[in-house]
């Protein structure tokens, strides 16, 4: 099951598209009326998806197409979808008018802290969406890592990234912008931010607890708190 898929309820008439999911058994349900429904994954089958892959490219030719269908075949299956959202709707609350957000590591195996790799997430805890872009520095220059759109209270998966790459995030630096759609707002400035991890943290296993956000141990640095940066972006 993943998001797109259409799906029809067991225990009770009705049904909708999946929107996402909150943690391992409660899947969102987006209904003809766009409420969102958290139901039992046992509670629901799925009844069509939503093909996405359309129009993708091949620049390997057939040979490397035939190659990677090979390569699928023998494959594991596909990983479940990444959770998006960790508060229902609705979505407005007197507290996310102010713009929150954050940047949450997630280790694969934190019982093998000092050797294990991570998942990161950009956390949105605010009633705006945010266009969002993440860099990490190369010497005198910058490195684009994720660009992206976040929801409304809600967390994207950001990337990936084994043991080796660690030291790449010493030195970050976040853009944020942030609007509402369909309805007026309060104009929020323009965000750019500056972040120096101490990467020793990821060495350490008490760093790791569960939040709000994730039931995971996990680690969570602020980007933004209450509409301002968490650190000012240094200039030369």
């Amino acid at each position: 099951m993943k998001i797109g898929d259409q799906v029809r309820f067991l225990s009770e008439v009705g049904g909708g598209r999946v929107s996402g999911f909150q943690g391992k058994n409660i899947v969102l349900v987006e209904d003809e009326d766009g409420f969102e429904i958290p139901m039992l994954m046992t509670d629901v089958v799925v009844i069509g998806s939503e093909d996405y892959d359309i129009g993708k490219v091949n620049p390997i030719g057939s040979k490397g197409q035939e190659a990677r269908s090979n390569a699928r075949d023998d494959a594991d299956p596909e990983p479940e979808e990444k959770p998006t959202t960790f508060k229902p709707k609705p979505l407005e609350r007197r507290e996310g008018e102010r713009l929150n957000l954050y940047l949450s590591f997630l280790p694969d195996e934190v019982k093998e802290i000092s050797s294990t790799g991570f998942e990161s997430y950009l956390v949105n805890d605010s009633n705006y969406y945010m266009q969002v872009s993440l860099m990490s520095a190369e010497n005198a220059s910058w490195r684009l890592r994720f660009c992206g759109v976040i929801e409304p209270n809600s967390k994207l998966f950001v990337e990936a990234f084994d043991r080796s790459q660690v030291n790449d995030l010493e030195r970050l630096c976040v853009q944020a912008i942030a609007w509402k759609q369909d309805k007026p707002f309060l104009l929020k400035p323009a965000i750019t931010t500056e972040l120096r991890l101490n990467l020793t943290k990821f060495y350490k296993l008490h760093v790791f607890q569960p939040n709000e956000f994730f039931k995971e141990p996990n680690w969570t640095e602020d980007i933004i708190r209450d509409d301002k940066p968490a650190r000012e972006m240094l200039k030369s």
